[in-house]
């Protein structure tokens, strides 16, 4: 196991070297294609009409007046969907255009396509549809007590545990050990998560074309080009082959692009008028048009020897997935196998609920599920810490997983499980010291408002350990293709359909290639459906590992083919799968085969925050990380990965929240909805624990989730030992802060 400094001299492209990225100079000079970007001759523009109401019937929809104004070439409905009028991630329960009612604010209701945008919007405007509201469902808390918005209950008959009460999409139950073991010592606490964008800067956008065969091609800005087809083809009534995915220039997408958004819907209005459409959503639309991070409240409590051992760990979670399915099952399923942390816990009850609302959809964001635990279950250690009158990077050690150890789903842990050394890691970091007064107003909180010369401002540390899965669990058949060409010239072209959604895998892929095949001249194919199989979705931490297992074997059998046929070009395509996953048992949590997870990653972190108790401002001053890598095949991409799961935490503490009321977004806006900027982030410190997996491609590990995972309650953490406040709820205001005490 070694800890590694990130290295500072550029190498030219191996496994492990430090390498520029290609993308990089075009995106920082505003040269980069991205799909809002694209544009053919002879192309019209799509607009989408949304409904206002987070829940109503629809009576009429009348597009006669849409109709006949000028530049308009189309006005589609649900009646116009020549194949399956719903589509869905996991299950197909959204309506491609809503047929008799919407079920939250937003949803796509009828299509234009003018030669214009300005028209297709004037023409959107004229469109009248008559709608019934109806009473929404907004209270998670009482979701299953209220009408059933599913009642033909699409994820019934998937191994879920047989939850009857309405509104239900999962209800998980893990039971292991003693669930009603007692201890010496118990503390509980109940904590909120609210709903957090992925805040993309790239705003859904995409073109349709059409092929003048009955086919489309769609370039679009996603995070699983196959699974985009699987779900557009059935609505247009063609085969597979017929609808070719292409992968556009992504400007972020952090789980909000796994959805659907413009695919089906440019598809349609491209096939209906035989031209070009291109959509691109205002900011706006993208609040409406994509799924969120769950909102959460969750029921703790962990009860403990005088010595600090963990001895029962109990915990209600419950999570509001808003109108359709997404991928709510699988945060359900990670919420409640990661809720007792990093842990060895030997008897726990933790039950995990996903509920439908009339609420924003929610479904994939970065670290989905392990992020809303990992803030509850590190405050109850430092709460557990404090009854004891126990160090709490002593108590995390005490407790800390190791191989061998058995998680609450009765899963053994057989691969790297380094938490012990990735909490001394970080914990070794040493904070800058602290800054005399006066100084300059950008170094206080408050920042250039001028706030404070330092008075009533205090300094606080806190710490925070989260894990989470790497890649697809549960049974998932979770496979990534490559193909190989050794061309006659003496380079090699790639082609595999991960997508780069900013995260660097093209990078990835040509140092596996240069690795196995030895060569230099390397060129990666553009990412699309009709060339090679699937590479599954850039998620779950996974598309390093999945992507550089496909490479590697597909250049490995290109050489082999190339020995037996000497001189000749060469073309092979190969199918890598990880250990076999099986699903948990749905009355117990348990697992039903070796593993419901192939494997996870730790992260660590050390937080210095000041806080202003009397105005409630904040500042973070300096964070110290140390993350479970395996091993990085590219470490200033490492840690650059690092450093942006840390701002989307960061952002979840303190500032980013979508505010709804009775359903309806009401800062749909990048000036009503906060994201960190350059002036919130502080200097992050990086160390790189690298213990290889052994089951891996070059013992690596997926690196995206797990800062974001911790970074939440590590810098809460650092608020409650500066203001002696609870904090049970992110992200924190600067009313949480200074309330005026009862005393």
């Amino acid at each position: 196991m070694t800890q590694t400094a990130t290295p500072r001299t550029l190498q030219v492209g191996k496994i492990g070297e430090l390498v520029p990225r290609i993308d990089a100079p075009p995106k920082v000079k505003g040269e980069f294609a991205y799909a809002s970007d694209l544009i053919v001759p002879g192309m019209l523009w799509g607009h989408t009409v949304r409904s206002p109401h987070a829940h109503a019937r629809i009576l009429s929809i009348d597009i006669s007046e849409a109709l006949t104004m000028a530049g308009v070439h189309a006005v589609l409905t649900h009646e116009d969907v020549p194949g399956k009028k719903t589509y869905g991630l996991e299950f197909a329960d959204q309506p491609v255009l809503a047929i008799d009612r919407v079920l939250y604010y937003g949803e796509s209701v009828a299509l234009v396509a003018a030669e214009h945008p300005e028209q297709a919007r004037r023409a959107a405007e004229k469109i009248r549809v008559e709608y019934e509201p109806l009473d929404p469902v907004t209270d998670m808390e009482l979701a299953t007590e209220q009408p059933d918005l599913h009642p033909e209950r699409p994820t019934r008959g998937h191994g879920y545990f047989d939850d009857q009460r309405p509104n239900v999409v999962r209800h998980m139950l893990i039971k292991h050990g003693d669930i009603d073991a007692e201890g010496d010592v118990s503390v509980s606490g109940v904590y909120d998560i609210g709903i957090q964008d992925q805040a993309f800067l790239g705003p859904e956008s995409g073109l349709a074309v059409p092929d003048g065969e009955g086919g489309v091609d769609i370039y679009v800005a996603t995070q699983w080009l196959h699974v985009d087809r699987a779900q557009v083809a059935p609505c247009l009534d063609l085969p597979l082959e017929q609808v070719r995915i292409h992968l556009a220039g992504v400007g972020g997408a952090f789980g909000g692009r796994e959805d659907l958004s413009m695919q089906v819907h440019g598809a349609l209005l491209a096939l209906h008028t035989n031209r070009p459409v291109k959509i691109v959503y205002n900011r706006e639309e993208s609040f409406t048009g994509h799924v969120h991070r769950h909102p959460a409240r969750i029921w703790c409590e962990h009860r403990a020897t005088r010595e600090g051992r963990l001895v029962n760990v109990r915990m209600r979670i419950l999570l509001d997935g808003g109108a359709y399915a997404s991928s709510s099952t699988a945060v359900a399923s990670n919420a409640g196998s990661f809720a007792a942390g990093p842990y060895e816990v030997p008897n726990a009850f933790i039950e995990s609920t996903a509920v439908y609302s009339n609420n924003p959809p929610c479904g994939a964001m970065r670290g989905f599920g392990a992020v809303q635990t990992c803030f509850a279950s590190e405050a109850q250690m430092d709460k557990l810490a404090a009854a004891l009158e126990i160090d709490p990077i002593e108590l995390r050690l005490l407790n800390a997983l190791k191989p061998g150890d058995v998680l609450p789903t009765g899963q053994v842990i057989t691969g790297s499980m380094p938490i012990a050394e990735t909490i001394r890691a970080a914990a070794a970091l040493e904070p800058p010291p602290e800054e005399a007064l006066p100084r300059d107003v950008l170094r206080l909180p408050g920042g250039a408002g001028n706030t404070t010369n330092g008075e009533g401002v205090h300094r606080g540390v806190g710490f925070g350990v989260g894990f989470k899965n790497i890649a697809y669990s549960e049974g998932f058949d979770d496979y990534c293709a490559a193909r190989v060409r050794l061309l006659a010239d003496g380079s090699a072209e790639i082609h595999c359909a991960a997508a780069e959604v900013g995260q660097g895998v093209t990078g990835v892929i040509l140092q596996v290639a240069r690795t196995e095949l030895g060569i230099e001249d390397v060129r990666l194919a553009p990412g699309q459906t009709s060339t090679v199989d699937s590479a599954g979705s850039a998620s779950a931490s996974r598309m390093t590992w999945m992507a550089a297992g496909a490479v590697r074997d597909a250049c490995r059998a290109a050489l082999e083919e190339q020995q037996r046929r000497p001189g000749e070009e060469v073309d092979v395509e190969k199918i890598y799968r990880h250990a076999r996953t099986t699903p948990l048992d749905p009355e117990t949590g348990q697992i039903t085969g070796e593993r419901a997870h192939v494997a996870f990653a730790a992260c660590a972190m050390k937080v210095v925050a000041e806080v202003d108790v009397d105005l409630g401002l904040t500042r973070i001053v300096w964070i110290g990380c140390a993350q479970d890598v395996g091993k990085a095949v590219n470490p200033q991409q490492v840690e650059g990965q690092i450093e942006g799961g840390t701002a989307q935490g960061l952002g979840l503490a303190l500032m980013e929240e979508i505010q709804t009321r009775d359903g309806l977004i009401t800062n749909a806006s990048f000036t009503d909805y906060l994201i960190p900027t350059a002036l919130d982030m502080p200097p992050v410190e990086s160390v790189l624990i690298e213990d290889p997996e052994p089951d891996a491609p070059y013992g690596v590990k997926g690196v995206g989730e797990p800062p974001t995972v911790v970074s939440t309650a590590a810098i809460v953490a650092a608020l409650r030992a500066a203001t002696g406040r609870e904090l049970t709820r992110v992200p924190v205001k600067p009313d949480d802060i200074c309330l005026v005490s009862d005393t």
